[in-house]
């Protein structure tokens, strides 16, 4: 409850600012510019590899969004000396992350509500398979979820925003190259490198318009163990 609580205050904060609105607006500004370009681009094209192009494109641009929403969770507190407050609080640290976490995943659905025009556009010249629009969605969201997650690890890590950023961007970076690492390693190390991989091993199901329930388990631990880590970040600050 109390970290509902978080949440609510932390979304309405985003919302108040300009901030806010100019990641919105430059983030869908240029995925609109992607999907017209690149996934329409060309007449012959059919709607399933338009929906596959999208939902590839906007993956990208869902791990930027999630890295300029999560910079702000944890480290602004810290930038601004209003962590101690929250210390001072009676709310436990979990509680403190989840609630930030789930501020920054409601506006991060909001965003990807956003861009539900551009798979529609399709049915403009074409037909629609909704399942592959839910799968591709669900995957964004997935995605989003985990790199937010680590975005808040970053957060929780860094003294101000752009330190934030730059931890969250390194960790996402990290986890997107594991699949090169597989290809130059061998068994075992190149199966777990194969399954760390945050988006050449799990994404490309979803983008098909196919969920798999070892992809979806894949999104959820990395949140989870991303949240926890950054609990464990503030409970280790807390008693400095």
């Amino acid at each position: 409850m109390k970290a509902l609580l978080i949440a609510r205050r932390e979304l309405a904060g985003y919302l108040r600012t300009l901030s806010g609105y100019i990641i919105l607006a430059i983030i869908l500004a240029v995925n609109g510019l992607f999907f017209n370009a690149y996934a329409l681009g060309g007449a012959s094209k059919r709607s399933a590899e338009v929906l596959s192009g999208f939902s590839y494109y906007s993956s990208g641009f869902t791990i930027v969004a999630a890295i300029l929403v999560s910079m702000r969770l944890l480290a602004e507190e810290r930038q601004t000396g209003t962590l101690p407050l929250l210390y001072a609080s009676p709310v436990r640290d979990r509680d403190i992350v989840l609630g930030k976490f789930l501020a920054g995943l409601a506006f991060l659905a909001l965003y990807l509500l956003l861009t539900l025009y551009m798979p529609l556009l399709v049915l403009v010249n074409g037909k629609v398979s909704f399942g592959h629009v839910f799968a591709g969605y669900l995957g964004l969201l997935l995605l989003g979820s985990a790199s937010l997650a680590v975005g808040t690890f970053g957060s929780a890590l860094a003294k101000n925003q752009l330190l934030a950023a730059i931890f969250s961007a390194v960790m996402l970076v990290a986890l997107i190259l594991c699949w090169l690492l597989a290809r130059i390693t061998e068994q075992p190390l190149s199966d777990v490198f194969s399954a760390m991989s945050l988006w050449n091993q799990h994404f490309p199901p979803f983008q098909a318009g196919l969920i798999h329930v070892r992809d979806v388990v894949y999104y959820l631990v990395v949140t989870y163990v991303a949240l926890f880590a950054a609990t464990r970040v503030l409970e280790a600050r807390r008693w400095r």
